[in-house]
């Protein structure tokens, strides 16, 4: 029994040797099904390990709220509606609000130290304790003070990517940079965190400065910014934190029951849910493209095997008539199959893993290699070669012995 399986493996190895062309399409129709399996595969597993990024940079002891409605966004709705009276008065009488920070930001900026510049830099206005509220530590020197932002000092927190390309390898903390012609000392380096931010900038290419220190040398409204951090001290009440929060900023903007409400509050739940609603609809589409890229992988292999049945009829009959039986002609065939859908497995799943990289790079997905991956690239593979060449294998088996060796297949 061993010897004849050996010897009909042999066979069908040697079969897919001797068809190169048929097996070069049969090899790439399933290699690029497999290859989108892998995408969905491990564009889920990344966006997984974002979403995990993501909370843990946002904090789930916080709450980031943002001046106007971004689900209403009505023409003319005033974005500015968050003001310094509000965060005072969220800071003195909110239940477990222990530290709330005020934000300003400007996009865009260039930022200049000796003769290099860093482009697209954002520059974020804002109170003491930066690092200790978006819980992203400092890899040297100190944070904002809140003598910092009474006496608006030019003083700055620098990101990794700004601190690399002024100052290269060196420390930049002490050293003088130019922010619009502004110079302002680096206090403290911003430690890296190599993520992006939701429009798909460098998180890290930032710099913090004082907000009284931003309003004055920018000329912005001093009542009233931008966004609001508020960190709360019992993480596991957030639900009740986040409607407290809501009901006293409406009751300070004076708003009616009826009214909606002019800001946006987001939390690390918020952001969960977001997240889980983009990989949704990325599993599907994913899903559906790899679900019709691997049936046309089935439906090559289908149409081949039956032209390649026809065309070695000959050899069934010949191998029939010296007493081959029909379920050893069958394995042959599924031999062959599985032997070429499990070398299209693997090329697909380099090429799933290829254009997974050239994704990651654009910033379009998040991809990570998993084994889960590799046995779902290999499981499938197998599960094309056996149902798409079953049918193959069974008519090459129920070849009439006669017939066949007068090449009528």
């Amino acid at each position: 029994m061993m010897r004849t399986l050996t010897r009909v493996v042999s066979m069908g190895l040697e079969a897919v040797w001797a068809f190169k062309l048929r097996s070069i399409f049969v090899i790439l129709g399933v290699a690029f099904g497999i290859a989108s399996l892998t995408l969905i595969v491990t564009a889920v597993d990344g966006a997984n390990r974002k979403a995990l990024e993501m909370v843990d940079m946002f904090g789930p002891d916080a709450a980031l709220v943002f001046g106007g409605n971004f689900q209403k966004r009505a023409v003319g709705m005033r974005t500015l509606t968050l003001s310094r009276d509000d965060a005072e008065r969220i800071r003195a009488s909110l239940p477990g609000a222990y530290q709330v920070l005020p934000m300003r930001a400007r996009g865009s900026q260039t930022v200049k130290a000796g003769n290099r510049s860093c482009q697209d830099v954002v520059i974020v206005g804002t109170y003491e304790n930066y690092s200790q509220a978006w819980n992203w530590p400092l890899s040297e020197g100190r944070d904002l003070s809140a003598e910092d932002e009474r006496i608006g000092a030019k003083v700055a927190l620098i990101g990794e990517t700004p601190s690399r390309e002024l100052f290269g390898d060196e420390s930049p903390v002490g050293r003088v940079m130019y922010v619009s012609g502004i110079p302002f000392q680096v206090v403290g380096k911003l430690s890296y965190r190599g993520v992006t931010s939701g429009g798909g900038g460098d998180v890290d290419n930032r710099i913090i400065i004082p907000l009284s220190t931003m309003v004055q040398r920018y000329n912005l409204d001093r009542k009233y910014f931008r966004a609001l951090r508020v960190k709360f001290a019992e993480p596991d009440y957030m639900a009740a934190h986040t409607e407290n929060l809501r009901s006293l900023l409406r009751h300070l903007h004076h708003l009616k029951p009826e009214d909606d409400d002019d800001f946006t509050i987001l939390t690390a739940d918020e952001v969960l849910k977001f997240l889980a609603i983009f990989k949704g609809g990325l599993t599907i589409f994913l899903g559906v493209t790899a679900g019709i890229a691997v049936l046309v992988g089935g439906f090559v292999l289908a149409n081949l095997f039956s032209i390649s049945v026809s065309e070695r009829a000959e050899e069934i009959g010949l191998k029939k008539a010296m007493g081959a039986r029909n379920s050893a002609i069958m394995l042959q065939f599924l031999v062959e199959a599985c032997a070429l859908t499990m070398l299209g497995g693997v090329l697909g799943l380099f090429l799933g893993l290829g254009l997974g990289q050239f994704l990651s790079r654009l910033d379009i997905l998040t991809i990570q290699f998993s084994w889960k991956a590799f046995f779902m690239a290999l499981a499938g593979s197998q599960a094309v070669g056996l149902v798409f060449g079953l049918k193959p294998a069974r008519q090459a088996a129920s070849l009439d012995p006669i017939q066949a060796l007068r090449g009528e297949g």
